[in-house]
């Protein structure tokens, strides 16, 4: 494999040493997203994961546009490792927007997290008002609703505006019944919501994430239901799983609620070397409480979790690695 525009060099497998065949240490490029979200935090953990194994070991974390972007650097060898969405791997396995063919030259390496949840936040009043509780009753409702989807170039973005198609709560529709459609990221639209800008804030984020507890303690906000036949088209086209948010998570929200999950996979290049990745699997699944201890939302990672993926096929060394563990067969 080759340098990076940021200088960071690649290790590679296994050297004959003074003492015999021994394993160099890692030293890998990993492309995440923002300098302070949670796979910065990821990125800080899998550091440490492989430096409990190999205290020379290093994975630096750089700062990219989020998964798409990672893809494209993995696609074209410009990065060791990246994180994407199982969503945004689904679009660039078929060469959907916003990739011009497909890209297959990615492989596994585990999945990190499965958990996180479209949430559709409606100002209650208006729920109460025209009688709506699922995301299809929006449309026939005929309300004017200011609806805040995320920001275009973002994964989410996506299957929010392909759940609210299905619904039949299109942006013509919402234009049409006196509403308007607003971009924003989740704090973008814990401010709008707070400022009175829009009155329904979707996005898919961990259930009780701090953005999202922000709108249900300061807002009256009810909890959009998500019917089955929606579920299942959104999980068919981008990957996603069915989620259930227990009932009693959100103020308003007596009951469970059912809906499509995203989940991120850490990604590598077909080039990555079958005993990297081997080393990489093994350090993970070994030390992965100090994945773990990163956020409080990572505590569910399990090593069961790590091999649980289905949307790529696994490098060679880290599917070695599981078999050696116990997790696959």
């Amino acid at each position: 494999m080759k340098k990076f525009a940021r200088g960071v060099a690649v290790a590679l497998g296994l050297s004959v040493m003074a003492g015999g065949a021994s394993a160099e240490s890692l030293n890998l490029a990993l492309s995440g997203a923002s300098p302070s979200g949670l796979w910065s935090l990821l990125g800080a953990g899998l550091d440490r994961a492989v430096k409990a194994t190999d205290p020379d070991s290093v994975i630096t974390y750089q700062t990219t546009g989020g998964g798409f972007a990672n893809i494209a650097l993995l696609s074209a060898d410009r990065t060791d490792l990246g994180l994407a969405h199982d969503a945004e791997l689904k679009l660039a396995l078929a060469g959907e927007d916003p990739f011009k063919a497909p890209i297959t030259n990615v492989q596994a390496i585990g999945y990190m997290y499965n958990w996180a949840p479209m949430h559709f936040f409606l100002k209650k009043s208006i729920a109460d008002e025209y009688g709506i509780d699922s995301i299809d009753d929006l449309a026939k409702s005929g309300a004017a609703i200011r609806v805040a989807n995320n920001n275009a170039g973002n994964v989410v973005a996506n299957i929010t505006t392909f759940m609210l198609d299905e619904a039949g709560f299109d942006e013509a529709t919402i234009e049409k019944n006196g509403g308007v459609m607003v971009r924003g990221g989740s704090s973008q639209q814990v401010d709008l919501i707070h400022d009175g800008r829009t009155d329904m804030v979707i996005n898919g984020i961990f259930v009780g994430h701090s953005s999202f507890m922000s709108v249900d303690r300061d807002e009256d906000v009810v909890l959009l239901s998500v019917p089955a036949e929606i579920i299942e088209k959104t999980n068919e086209k981008f990957g996603t799983g069915t989620y259930t948010i227990p009932g009693g998570k959100y103020r308003n929200q007596a009951g469970d609620v059912e809906t499509v999950a995203l989940g991120a996979l850490l990604v590598a290049s077909e080039d990555l070397p079958e005993e990297t990745g081997y080393e990489l699997a093994k350090s993970i699944v070994e030390h992965i409480d100090e994945i773990r201890s990163v956020h409080s939302a990572m505590a569910p990672l399990s090593p069961e979790l790590l091999v649980s993926q289905k949307t790529l096929p696994f490098n060679a060394g880290a599917e070695r690695a599981y078999k050696e563990l116990g997790l696959l067969n």
